[in-house]
């Protein structure tokens, strides 16, 4: 539970991101097909959550930071 209190926007980020990955994929989506991330719901949600983590990581205290490398 500690472990999800201590990175609580690296997790809200990639859920958000997940949403509008998959939300991107339902309006725009990719109509032939061949697209590598819009083609597939799953590939879409992945990468969403994956770039939301990285913003949500961004806003992270620094504090907590600097005591992770200790």
């Amino acid at each position: 539970m500690k472990l999800l209190y201590k990175y609580k926007t690296i997790f809200a980020g990639a859920f958000l991101g997940a949403i509008a990955g998959y939300a991107y994929y339902y309006f725009v989506g990719c109509a032939s097909g061949t697209c590598a991330i819009t083609s597939n719901p799953i590939n879409s949600s992945l990468y969403g959550a994956f770039m939301g983590g990285l913003v949500g990581d961004m806003f992270r205290k620094e504090a907590s930071k600097e005591k992770e490398s200790e």
